[in-house]
């Protein structure tokens, strides 16, 4: 990924006053009929899935910088002021319930954008996996509760989608591009923002995890049956059993909880049967979760001693790097040509010209900050 560092996403309850969303929905609209009329959808999908273009969006448009509620409210914004039929883009899905409505809003494009049926199905399923990915195979505690889908007449897409962890009141920001992705199971991100790098997560996207990956597909067509002498602790002996003595082990190590139910030894069985061609497909199928997945990982590390990534994919910060190089020196050529691009936009939207000065003085706060 090309961007690295953190930012702060605290969690924030209630919502934008009706006042103030309306003109994010209004200016969010004008800037964005300036970027598909100057360079096209194209380029527009590049931006607003850019994690750097879409924070100083966010804050250009009225948002606070550092709230979870930016992705939710902006990607909101931008639903409500793209036309399908007139900008050639739509906008699916979005928070709680209605992310769950995406594969729905997304056929309900059949009638404006002449696709084939088999490109609906590949846009649905690139829906469903990358929420599949972001949840399971990318294992650091956020469950996901807003997914936003755009997608062109030309059948290009961009992904946004937010996890929380309410223990810490923090949020993590997922961004995909169909367009600069080789794989949905191998380093599919654009960028992964949240306020805290983990120290432990299994990140079986990895390219460090590629081998597991193959391994884990090969575990499952051999028969899972053979997995329960290494997973199943009834009467097995295990690490603990070992005193001091004869085995020091460090204080804390990334091995998981492995356990698996009756219901998860099916769910393996039925997909021995299935026999996956790939990773891709082993994750997709029903039932496929975080444990069975972690386990398949552990197993392939402990029978063969196939890399495992426990590496946390966070890669970016919305400040840009700080002067003082915390959390990284600014990247200035970056943080300039987002400026830049805002501005260029800013002066060429046809908006109220209150409502323009306000956002140029936004970013210009935003810039000495």
């Amino acid at each position: 990924m090309k961007n690295r560092g953190t930012t702060d996403l605290p969690l924030h309850g209630g919502s934008a006053p009706r006042w103030l969303f309306k003109r994010m929905v209004r200016l969010s609209g004008a800037i964005t009929e300036v970027i598909l009329e100057e360079y096209g959808q194209e380029e527009f999908l590049h931006r607003i899935t850019d994690p750097h273009w879409f924070q100083a969006l966010a804050c250009t448009i009225g948002f606070d910088w550092h709230s979870s509620g930016t992705t939710t409210t902006t990607c909101g914004a931008l639903k409500m002021a793209l036309d399908a039929e007139e900008h050639g883009i739509a906008v699916t899905g979005g928070k709680g319930k209605t992310s769950r409505k995406t594969p729905q809003e997304i056929m309900d494009l059949e009638d404006i954008f002449s696709f084939e049926p088999k490109r609906f199905d590949d846009l649905t399923y690139a829906s469903k996996v990358s929420a599949k990915v972001d949840n399971s195979c990318v294992q650091d505690d956020y469950q996901l509760y807003h997914h936003s889908f755009i997608v062109t007449e030309k059948g290009d897409w961009g992904i946004i989608q937010q996890g929380m962890r309410g223990e810490s009141s923090s949020a993590r920001r997922y961004h995909w591009l169909s367009d600069s992705m080789d794989e949905f199971v191998h380093e599919p991100h654009e960028g992964v923002c949240c306020d805290e790098e983990e120290d432990e997560v299994l990140d079986m996207t990895a390219g460090r995890s590629e081998e597991t990956r193959g391994i884990s597909v090969d575990l499952v067509n051999d028969d899972p049956d053979h997995l329960r002498r290494y997973l199943d602790r009834d009467g097995q002996t295990t690490i603990t059993d070992f005193t001091s003595e004869s085995i020091k082990m460090p204080d804390h190590h990334p091995v998981l909880d492995m356990d698996i139910s009756e219901r998860g030894w099916k769910v393996l069985k039925e997909a021995y049967e299935i026999q996956p061609s790939d990773y891709e497909e082993l994750i997709s199928l029903k039932g496929m979760g975080p444990k069975k997945i972690r386990a398949l990982a552990l197993v392939s590390n402990l029978i063969y001693g196939s890399e495992v990534s426990w590496e946390d994919p966070v890669r970016y910060s919305f400040a840009h790097g700080g002067k003082d190089g915390t959390p990284y020196p600014v990247d200035r050529e970056t943080y300039d040509l987002t400026i830049e691009n805002l501005e260029e936009v800013l002066e060429k939207a046809e908006t109220d010209e209150k409502d323009k000065k306000k956002a140029m003085k936004r970013l210009n706060e935003m810039t000495r900050n």
